[in-house]
């Protein structure tokens, strides 16, 4: 409980009471103590601790108390102390399970230490250890950094043939991949894949609105017409102002005023414009001599409340 609560002070008072009262301390003690520590980040008394159990004869380090190390130098941004509590943890006649791994990736991914993260979980698949998803994407985010193509979707396929699912983060990392790649055509295929397997209806929007913008920044508008209808049918609405911008600036750098009234009038009922859309909407209207269509705006924008 004093892990939990992180009150140090409170933990080191309440051990000696139970040694007074014949309570033998226990490894799990001793971790749960050395957790309050690193909770408070008081690295020093955890430290201190681990030499207590270390020269103990009954409360020998576990594989716990490694773990406990390893995951909170990890979490503290130190990759050295880390690795050296991994050395340690393997020189005690320790192997590796799924936490320690999980942490060592986290150290590097932490430290954007890439080859690392492969380098750990080449290892534990070597172990015939099973990732969990937080190491999946650590992994997908990483070859998706480095900007690898192949790797990024090679990963991406392997998680989906495991029959784990892509989770928000990983798709906006795919979907800023090919964007920076300026690949559309492989995120028509993620999306394609999406589909077809049913992910979480969040993880398609990201790939509905990265397709929409890379469309609209190539001025297709037939594309992002076609686009915005099959993910309205899905029941997914714009939920960003600036993708909704994208598409009127597209449509006035190519003077498609008809097809942009259209547009305006698809997402309605799904979107209600913010007030920097209707400003877009004002000036461009305005600088194009479109009278009818800025008072009909400017008719909007009163309903609103924005004038």
């Amino acid at each position: 409980m004093c892990g939990k609560i992180r009150n140090v002070p409170l933990a080191m008072e309440v051990f000696p009471s139970m040694e007074a009262n014949g309570i033998k301390p226990t490894s799990g003690i001793f971790n749960a103590l050395i957790l309050a520590c690193f909770s408070s980040y008081n690295v020093i008394t955890a430290l201190s601790l681990f030499e207590v159990m270390d020269h103990s004869d009954a409360c020998k380090p576990n594989s716990d108390t490694y773990n406990t190390f390893i995951s909170a130098f990890a979490n503290l941004g130190n990759d050295k102390a880390t690795q050296a509590w991994y050395s340690s943890r393997k020189a005690a006649g320790f192997s590796a399970d799924l936490q320690t791994y999980e942490s060592l990736i986290f150290s590097c991914f932490k430290c954007k230490n890439f080859d690392g993260v492969d380098r750990f979980y080449e290892e534990m698949v070597l172990s015939a250890i099973t990732p969990n998803i937080p190491i999946l994407e650590m992994v997908l985010v990483g070859h998706c950094e480095r900007r690898n193509r192949v790797k990024s979707k090679e990963f991406f396929k392997f998680i989906l043939d495991g029959g784990w699912e892509i989770n928000v983060n990983m798709a906006e990392k795919l979907v800023g991949l090919y964007c920076d790649l300026g690949d559309v055509k492989e995120m028509e295929e993620l999306l394609t894949i999406l589909m077809k397997s049913k992910q979480d209806s969040k993880s398609l929007c990201r790939v509905h609105f990265g397709i929409i913008r890379m469309y609209a920044a190539l001025d297709r508008l037939d594309d992002v017409e076609y686009s915005v209808g099959r993910m309205l049918r899905q029941g997914i609405m714009f939920q960003s102002s600036e993708d909704v911008h994208k598409v009127i600036c597209s449509y006035f750098r190519r003077a498609a005023y008809d097809r942009l009234d259209l547009f305006l009038e698809c997402i309605r009922g799904s979107y209600k414009l913010t007030r920097s859309s209707y400003d877009l909407l004002v000036a461009g209207y305005r600088r194009a001599g479109l009278d009818a269509n800025l008072e009909t705006v400017m008719n909007d924008m009163k309903m609103a409340g924005f004038l």
